[in-house]
């Protein structure tokens, strides 16, 4: 069996690698290109690119989707982590169709059950999820709350906290429930269900077998670190300023730390132990999960440091200079790719004059010019339709040239994607490079694009 893991290298994929090795033939996806590893080939991917998400699964019997992008992935990324993250699924579950993968396996979020009002990383996750399952592959969910274990980053902050902290403050939300599964766990559970071709499709929850809430679970971590620590319940810190008070404190970046505190007013509780019992395994005491992961951390803090500050370097980091972009439209009526391209083409001739004309060529392509007092518009933006790649659900043109555009090989993407699990399509900018200076390009034109596609999504909504 060959399984492909997009997410290898992180925080749970590492772990599932070394519980697989040896049992079948192991592909790792990475941004970069890495060398060969114990047992596992690597081959360079970008996620965002649907052609080279095709190849990388070619060949593929079981994919692994362990990807979140609550962080940037460019230069300049304009768009919340839902959006990014439910364009990097739709390519994914789309290679996979294509790819012939016979299941994808998937980790998620834990629902709460009875709740409608999910918050953004909540919904995100479900949403995901959904997505994945749209392309007719098969797909196995494993919904998980709090991981603890070694590298994981909800664990790091809730480590720094107690280590920085003899006294905390504990608002409303720290007296939710939730029920923590053991890194251990999570990673056998998804073990079994990649080897398991007699397992259902469908989503299956994963929790140990504690009960607790926040404060619990603060006040076991600083007994397995032995400390001392005093916690005080009060009734008025907001989320808001329990997310200021956790970057103070652990320094976690806002991309990382904002989703997961909107989330905490949720009580993350499994409904289901399905897979342990067709597994016949136990699952872990939250003590020793934090035993375990205590110790690990401790082993292998002085080789590769903390989680939390790989992620704020990346936070940090520029990218590489290119310009990733995705929103969301709502439509009013069940349109697609194709047509919202058409109606794109029509209206942004209407939007942008007097300043701008809009040339359409008979085979789709755009041509966004200038223009002048005298003499032909100066052509700003030349959008090239790639016939072989479009179809009713995608429509893909290529940043070909134009004033603003950078002459790259390859060109910047600009597509519309049509989602099949609602009303809703995407627009998208991938690997752009502006031929402007940054500094300028982020005052001008970046807004300038966001200004219009927010008005073409204002328009699809209406009619």
């Amino acid at each position: 069996m060959r399984v492909t893991i997009a997410g290898a290298t992180g925080f749970v994929g590492r772990h599932l690698v070394e519980r697989l090795r040896g049992e079948c033939e192991l592909v790792g996806l990475s941004r970069s290109h890495r060398p060969r590893g114990d047992g596992i080939d690597f081959r360079a991917c970008d996620l965002f690119s649907l052609r080279e998400t095709e190849e990388a699964l070619e060949g593929a019997d079981v994919a692994v989707y362990l990807v979140h992008s609550m962080l940037p992935q460019a230069r300049l990324t304009q768009g919340s982590f839902a959006d990014l993250d439910l364009f990097l699924a739709d390519n994914f579950a789309r290679a996979a169709r294509t790819a012939g993968v016979r299941r994808i396996v998937y980790l998620g979020g834990i629902v709460p059950e009875g709740e409608t009002d999910l918050s953004p990383h909540l919904e995100s996750r479900l949403e995901v999820e959904r997505v994945l399952a749209s392309h007719s592959v098969p797909v196995v969910a494993l919904r998980a709350g709090l991981v603890v274990g070694p590298g994981g980053s909800s664990f790091d902050m809730m480590e720094r906290l107690v280590q920085r902290l003899p006294v905390m403050i504990c608002p409303r939300w720290t007296r939710t429930m939730a029920q923590p599964v053991a890194l251990r766990d999570v990673v056998e559970l998804l073990a079994r269900s990649i080897l398991d071709d007699d397992l259902p499709a469908g989503a299956y929850d994963a929790g140990g077998p504690d009960r607790v809430t926040w404060v619990d679970l603060m006040g076991l971590t600083a007994r397995e670190l032995g400390l001392r620590r005093r916690f005080l319940p009060v009734s008025f810190f907001s989320v808001h300023l329990s997310l200021l008070w956790l970057r103070l404190v652990t320094g976690a970046p806002r991309q990382l730390a904002a989703p997961l505190v909107e989330s905490l007013r949720h009580p993350m509780l499994a409904h289901d132990h399905r897979l342990f019992e067709r597994y016949r395994l136990t699952p872990t005491p939250i003590a020793e999960a934090l035993d375990d992961a205590v110790r690990a951390e401790r082993a292998a803090h002085d080789s590769r440091g903390s989680r939390l500050s790989e992620m704020r370097r990346s936070a940090r980091s520029p990218g590489p200079s290119r310009v990733c972009s995705v929103q969301r439209m709502r439509l009013a009526h069940d349109e697609g790719a194709a047509e919202v391209a058409r109606r794109y083409a029509q209206w942004i001739v209407v939007f942008l004059r007097p300043w701008l004309r809009v040339t359409a060529l008979t085979d789709g392509s755009l041509d966004i010019g200038l223009v002048r007092p005298f003499g032909p518009p100066l052509s700003m933006l030349e959008l090239t339709r790639n016939t072989e790649r479009s179809d009713d659900g995608r429509e893909l043109f290529h940043i070909t040239g134009g004033a603003l555009a950078a002459r790259v090989d390859p060109p910047g993407r600009f597509e519309f994607r049509r989602l099949h699990t609602g009303p809703e399509v995407l627009a998208a900018v991938h690997a752009f490079v502006p031929a402007l200076p940054w500094p300028i390009y982020r005052v001008t034109q970046a807004p300038f694009h966001l200004w219009v596609m927010h008005a073409f999504g204002r328009k699809l909504a209406e009619s």
